[in-house]
């Protein structure tokens, strides 16, 4: 005998469309079988339970207190690497990393000073000069001695040259502490007229000056070299020449217009006639 122990006196549940789309997929053995492989697969891993990553790892701990180290005194760490890069910290984290600075002549001991001469003694005054600072003891006092150079492009004979040329006739650079002796070192030296600077005592080249002659050093550690070469500037507007080569050879013609740059001019040439501006390079036309 059966016994009926449903209570026929509660309401049956109305589904709503949801429950009952839910309640169907329950029923659906497939998607039963997935759901429980699911929760067995989660259940079983050790990769969750077991793994110490989050908890010990030591560069979420190091990353931590190098922000907060940022964030109360603006310094980093004491090891970290800033030998090789610039002083200026990108805030928007873009752009490439710093490069090395290349060394400075500015930098050197000691400072710059501009020293007059003879015209076309500037090679014998520096050598002159370097025997005194040897046979006086003077080297922990007088420094060095630079002729300042640069390449100039020079176009001979329809051709194009690079030659090294002075860039100040008639002075040359030291590098020095001054003070009475190393003063009297460089003033009595042969072939020296004086230093460069007003007032008694002679003023130094300033960063920005020194820079600008000698440049930065390369590799070599030689200051200025690797400086472009630059075309040396011959001709003026208005200047006659005669073209040397090209399709014009020997015609004649006044310059109209010149840039260095390119190291091209325009010249008006006669043709029939008619002046007509014909662009030439410096090489191509030769002063009258």
């Amino acid at each position: 005998m059966t016994t009926d122990v449903s209570d026929h006196s509660e309401e049956p549940r109305d589904l709503s469309d949801e429950d009952a789309f839910f309640a169907a997929e329950e029923n659906v053995p497939a998607i039963a079988d997935a759901e429980g492989a699911e929760a067995t697969a989660v259940e079983d891993s050790p990769a969750v339970e077991d793994s110490p990553a989050v908890e010990d790892s030591p560069a979420v701990e190091d990353s931590s207190a190098v922000d907060t180290l940022v964030e109360e005194t603006g310094d980093l760490p004491a090891d970290a690497d800033l030998l090789e890069t610039y002083d200026e910290y990108d805030e928007d984290g873009e752009g490439e990393p710093p490069g090395p600075r290349e060394p400075s002549p500015y930098d050197r001991p000691g400072e710059w000073f501009v020293v007059h001469t003879y015209a076309g003694y500037e090679n014998k005054v520096k050598s002159n000069l370097a025997s005194r600072v040897r046979s006086m003891n003077m080297e922990e006092r007088i420094f060095e001695v630079v002729i300042p150079m640069e390449d100039v492009i020079e176009f001979k004979a329809g051709r194009k040259t690079v030659v090294p040329k002075k860039v100040f006739p008639g002075y040359l650079l030291v590098r020095l502490n001054l003070d009475d002796d190393s003063w009297r070192v460089v003033r009595d030296t042969p072939g020296v007229t004086g230093f460069v600077g007003g007032g008694a005592k002679p003023t130094p080249l300033s960063r920005k000056e020194v820079e600008a002659i000698l440049g930065v050093e390369k590799d070599s550690g030689v200051p200025g070299e690797g400086k472009k070469a630059r075309p040396r500037l011959e001709f003026d507007v208005g200047e006659q020449v005669r073209v040397v080569t090209g399709p014009f050879a020997d015609f004649n013609g006044a310059i109209s217009e010149i840039n260095v740059d390119q190291s091209k001019l325009k010249v008006l040439v006669n043709i029939f006639g008619r002046e007509t501006p014909v662009e030439l390079e410096f090489g191509q036309v030769a002063k009258l």
